[in-house]
């Protein structure tokens, strides 16, 4: 049902003309204003969450909606972000060279490791992920290196071990989807998530998706993770914090792989 759900968003993307929407066309202008500003909005709702901070295009509100309705989640945060393109980059729209090296860079699930958050219950920057590989299957442990392409290809499948250090060693599988002036990814969960000896996420219960809109000037990166979380008392309180923080170290990621493929398209 999801590879029906998203290929019918790659091809609504196709026909609305994603690519050339203005900042405000996306987010609406009370939003817009805040992301000028500097403002990284970000939301954290329990009990019947509902989308708050999806940019404005059709499809991609209903794909978010979709998803939530199927998995019923208990926790879901939300973030928006934008990024302003360097000097060099085109300013009407991606071009070839800086599409496919923002992609690959997106793909580079190694350079995760090592990622820094501010962990809420410590009151200090803590380590992301220790590892991160991409594998060979979801059942196996056969490190591959980062795959690079030489033009994106218009849906993959990865499959990633990542070790966290609140949650685990786990397997996730990553699906990656491009259309004009986008790009989407989503992390599932293929193991379940532990705190201790606490299952505080169980296995496929956890949705993450990430979508990067092209907006001439800037790219809108949205983000947004849904869970099935833990029903004893504060759990679920304490993953949505958790997420929520570790949401904005995604973001300085995405800044960092950003400003790396807009340098490799214009070196």
């Amino acid at each position: 049902m999801r590879k029906l759900i998203l290929i019918l968003f790659l091809a609504s993307l196709s026909v609305t003309g994603i690519s050339g929407l203005s900042l405000e066309d996306l987010t609406g202008p009370e939003l817009a204003r805040a992301l000028l500003a500097g403002e990284k909005p970000v939301q954290v709702q329990f009990k019947d969450p509902q989308p708050q901070l999806v940019p404005r295009n059709e499809f991609l509100n209903g794909l978010i909606e979709r998803t939530r309705k199927d998995l019923d989640p208990g926790v879901m945060v939300e973030t928006l972000h934008i990024y302003k393109k360097p000097a060099v980059a085109e300013k009407s729209a991606w071009s070839t060279a800086e599409e496919t090296a923002l992609y690959n860079e997106i793909l580079a699930i190694s350079t995760l490791a090592g990622l820094q958050y501010f962990s809420a219950s410590r009151g200090e920057m803590r380590t992301f992920y220790e590892t991160s590989s991409v594998i060979d299957g979801p059942g196996s442990k056969k490190i591959l290196p980062d795959p690079v392409y030489r033009r994106p290809p218009s849906e993959l499948t990865i499959y990633a071990r990542q070790k966290d250090l609140s949650f685990g060693d786990n397997t996730y599988q990553y699906d990656y989807f491009t259309a004009p002036g986008a790009m989407v990814f989503i992390q599932q969960n293929l193991t379940s998530l532990n705190y201790g000896i606490i299952r505080a996420v169980g296995k496929n219960n956890l949705n993450s998706v990430v979508a990067i809109i092209d907006s001439g000037e800037y790219l809108v990166v949205y983000a947004s993770s849904m869970a099935k979380a833990a029903a004893l008392p504060g759990m679920k309180e304490r993953i949505g914090t958790s997420f929520a923080n570790r949401a904005e170290a995604v973001l300085h990621w995405f800044t960092d792989q950003a400003d790396k493929a807009f340098k490799k398209a214009h070196g």
